[in-house]
Formats: C-alpha cells, structure tokens, sequence
C-alpha cells in the first residue's frame, strides 16, 4: 500500500473515532506521558501488504473491530462458575459481581452437560462436582435470585441439551418479570465441537443441526440481541491441537453454522452478528495474539467472499477468551497465578470482547472463593494498572507480530481447503461431517498432543515445577470440596418437584414437543411451554432420544 492510500486510511479512522464514544479514563502512561489512541507507519511511508493490516474498526479488522480499541470500552470481565446447586452457585455469582464482574457465565455439572437428571443412575457421584445441577426451570429461578436478568449478560456453556437448558434460562427471566426480547448473552450449542473434541452430545448431528437452526430462527425474531451459538476453539484446544487447528476448526464449525442459517433462508447480515466465538489463550504469549488477530481477518473477508455479508456487524467476528485450564499445573500450583497473567494478557493484546481467568487451584477441584478473587483481581490489575486500554492494538506493525499472524492464517487456509475436499460438494458443513465421520478431526488433534508431549518428555519443551526448577517449598492448598449431601438433597428436591407439579400437562406438553419434532416445526415454542411446566432436562432429552436416537462414536484404533 502506497503512502497516500495509507494516509487516507489514517483520515478515516480519525473521523470514525472522533465521532466514537470513549471512556473517561487517563490516558497517559505511568509518568504521565500522552499517548496515541493507534500507532501506525511514519506520514509519507510506503508499506506492501499494509492492507491486510489497516486500522483499528476497518476491514479487515485485524487491528480490532472499533476504531476506539479499549478506549471506548474495556472487555467484559466474565468469570465461568458454577457448582454444588443452585443456592450455592447463586452466592458466588453474587459475590463474582459484587467484586466487579461484568457479566456471569454459567458453568454445568456433568449430567446437565449430558442431558440427564441428577437422579439419573448415570449421574451417580457426579452431581455439582464440575458445575452447577440444574434440572427444571425452578432450579433457574434459585440460580439467577437476586440477579435480574434483563440487566445482566449471562453466558451459558453447554452443548447437548443446550436449547432446554435455554428454554429454562428464559422461563427463569419470564417469573422475574423480565421482557424476554430484551435479554442479552450466549448460548454455546456448538454441537460440531462436541463431536471432534469435547464429546458431550446426545443425538446424532443431523437433529442437533435441527436444533440449532429452530433456536437460530427464534433468537433472531423474538430476542434479537442473544447470540444463540458460541463457536468454542477452547475445547478444541484443551484436547491438544496446535493454535492453527483450533483457529481453523472453530472458524470452519462457524462457516458452517453460517450455512445452517443459509439453508433455512436466514439473511446472513441478520444472523451473522449473533454467532459468537471461543478461545484458549495460551501460554505462549506471541502466537496467542497473531492467533486473534488472524481470526478476524479470516472471519471477515470468508463472511464478505464466501457468504455474501455486506454489513460490517456481520463481518466481526466477536470472542470471548478463557486462559488455557491445560496448561495450568498440579505441582507448584502457585506458579498458575503468573501463567494465567501471561495468558490474560495475550488476551487483550489481540483484542478479545470478554474474559475468563482461571484460577489457581484448578487442576486440583472447582475454585476455592479466594483462588476465585485472585483469578478475578488478576484481570483488573491488567485493566486499571498496566495502561493496555490506552492503546488499540499496540502490537500491530510488529515484523514478529505480523509474520505470524500471517502465517497461522495461511495454515488455517490450508486446512480449510483440506475439509472443502473432504465433503466433495463445496460445501464446508458436508466436510465437518464426513471429517467426523471419519475420526478425522479426533485424528489431527491426537497426532498434534503426542507431538508435544513427546517433546515434553525429551525436555525440548520445558514447563517449571515440572520437568524444569522441580524444587519447591510449595504447601498443599486447602480446596474447594462438593458435598455428597448435594446430590442427595438434590434428588430429594427433584423428587419434591415431580411430585407437586401437574404430571398430566407435563405428558402432553412433552407429546406436544415430540409432535413438532416430527412436524418439522420451530420446535422452541412447545420445548418453552414443556418447561413452563416444570419438565426436567432429563425427561426433555429423553422423549427426544426415543424419537430421534442417541450417536454413538465410531470405534476407531
């Protein structure tokens, strides 16, 4: 890009930005110098490709997607919790936002995660052990007392039984009161991520996908400002791939997602800007941040070429960001506190929307309340202290930050050519099915972990307290221990329900669901009356399996 299409850049985000809205804040450095809301190259400077890094709130939007950065607004604090029951859960949410949390997200128990009820056979010994049991509406009602939902963003990380979960989330807002087409949050319901990494679905994809699009249609024209589908790398990444499988993976589960809402005729500059994304943010602080960057650029000029998006909403890829829960460690567990810091900041540094910390305890159980503080406190530090809202995108121009943007971008082309072929039609959805058909994805992600764990073990890569500086003085720490009285008063609870409800308008409500489902219907209305009427998650998931059966993964050695 020549000098005077640069200066013409740097012309019209001025005028985007004066025009923006900024935070009364000091932007100065700790000695008090001024500094630039952007940097970029020197006035009558020539720089090739400089296109491709532009500036902040301009497409491609490698450099963040408002011309103000954190300026305008800083990320969300958004601190992932939930365990014991809903009580329990409720005082640390309470807690959470009373120590300036900006918005809640909810962490489930593995049954709910499963779709099944606490008293479910299955569920034994595992209920509110990785999150927090919830198995009717009322159980919402206990979780979210106290905390108006209409006034605060919730996010809900859950797949499988995502849609009831939701439909209990909105009768929960419906008993505060609340004008449901006014909530805001993120559902996850990625259910392609689940079948190559997480594994916690329940039907095979096809009416998973169904699912989906039903609840994609209603968020769209009833709750405009919920974003229905969370894209998560993060798990994907948890399971062993490198940063470029989980930017490719992700952003081709999204491509995908964009081709559900296009097949049931949905405008993709109306639905585009409710699909969200999820991110590991890594140890390795320089490849994190080219990672974000690039995932923007890529989301932008695919939704623009690829899918037809002309408005510039449906051309941002917006992301919430957690610190990667692999990398923290058993052994010297207060050498966690300085990786997730680390973490955090590539975060912000490639210019995540929201934010979750881990805390330092859990390799070891659910956060203590003071591991949680810490977890929390860590992120205001970087916030209040550090000056990194100053600045939008202080790395970009980095010979070393660019480079490697460019070239995790071009591994992540690579792979989604790889998956256009493998579905032989063009289509990116066709290739993640046959992808996971194929044990394809499980395959990649499986090669990718032993790779680093063998270099793990030969020493190439080091990890302190583990196999480098193993010598400590670190004492136990005292952990966060769930009761087995909670599955034992949960169950007598989810006994107490079932036995004062209406049995009856429960039957036909559940029959009224299954018949939309073979109908072909929008299916949310009956699943919202089914939980209106105090149906648990367990029998919803049931008479759904029983009309549409259960997946099983293909064994593969």
């Amino acid at each position: 890009m020549d000098a005077h299409d640069i200066a013409e850049g740097r012309a019209r985000w001025q005028r985007r930005y004066d025009d923006a809205r900024k935070r009364d804040a000091d932007f100065t450095t700790l000695s008090g110098t001024p500094v630039e809301p952007v940097y970029g190259p020197p006035e009558g400077a020539d720089v090739p490709g400089f296109e491709r890094i532009g500036w902040p709130g301009e497409y491609p939007y490698t450099r963040g997607l408002h011309p103000t950065g954190y300026r305008g607004r800083t990320w969300t604090i958004r601190q992932f919790s939930g365990f014991g029951n809903a009580r329990q859960t409720n005082e640390r949410y309470k807690m959470l936002l009373g120590a300036g949390g900006g918005g809640l997200s909810v962490a489930f128990d593995m049954p709910t995660l499963m779709g099944r009820d606490s008293d479910d056979p299955q569920s034994l010994g595992e209920v509110g052990h990785c999150g927090v049991a919830i198995d009717s509406a009322a159980d919402m009602d206990v979780l979210f007392d106290g905390i108006p939902l209409v006034d605060v963003t919730t996010s809900m990380t859950i797949s499988g039984p995502a849609v009831p979960v939701f439909c209990m989330y909105l009768v929960a807002a419906e008993r505060q009161g609340a004008d449901l087409g006014k909530l805001d949050g993120t559902l996850q319901t990625d259910i392609f991520k689940e079948y190559i990494a997480q594994k916690e679905w329940l039907f095979p994809p096809e009416p998973h996908l169904r699912l989906i699009g039903d609840l994609m249609e209603y968020t769209g024209r009833h709750i405009p400002r919920y974003k229905p589908l969370s894209v998560s790398g993060y798990h994907i990444r948890e399971a062993g791939s490198t940063a470029a499988q989980e930017l490719a993976f992700t952003l081709a589960d999204g491509f995908g997602y964009v081709e559900l809402g296009q097949s049931r005729g949905l405008d993709v500059n109306a639905f585009a800007p409710g699909l969200s994304f999820f991110f590991d943010a890594h140890v390795d602080f320089f490849e994190e941040i080219a990672k974000f960057r690039a995932a923007r650029r890529i989301w932008a000029r695919w939704l623009r070429d690829v899918y037809g998006a002309t408005s510039e909403k449906a051309l941002w890829l917006r992301f919430h960001t957690q610190t990667a829960g692999v990398s923290l460690t058993a052994q010297q567990p207060y050498n966690n506190v300085v990786r997730t810091a680390v973490e955090a900041l590539a975060a912000v540094l490639g210019g995540t929307n929201s934010l979750h910390t881990n805390a330092l305890d859990e390799t070891l159980a659910l956060p203590s309340n003071e591991a949680a503080e810490i977890a929390l406190r860590t992120q205001q530090v970087l916030m209040e202290e550090t000056g990194v809202t100053n600045v939008a995108d202080p790395l970009g121009g980095s010979w070393f930050v660019e480079a490697l943007t460019d070239r995790i971008e071009a591994e992540a082309e690579a792979i989604f050519a790889r998956i256009r072929d493998m579905g032989g039609d063009g289509t990116i959805t066709a290739g993640i099915l046959r992808g996971i058909e194929d044990g394809w994805f499980t395959s990649e992600i499986a090669d990718s972990a032993f790779v680093y764990q063998q270099a793990l073990e030969k020493g190439d890569k080091r990890v302190v307290g583990v196999n480098a500086h193993t010598g400590s003085i670190t004492r136990d720490l005292d952990i966060l221990r769930v009761s087995h009285e909670v599955e034992t008063e949960q169950n007598k609870l989810l006994a107490a329900r079932r036995a004062g409800r209406d049995n009856v308008a429960v039957k036909e409500r559940l029959e009224r669901m299954v018949a939309a489902a073979k109908s072909g219907e929008n299916m949310i209305p009956s699943m919202l009356d089914a939980a209106r009427a105090e149906a648990t998650l367990g029998e919803i998931c049931g008479v759904l399996k029983d009309e549409w059966g259960i997946y099983r993964e293909p064994a593969r050695f």
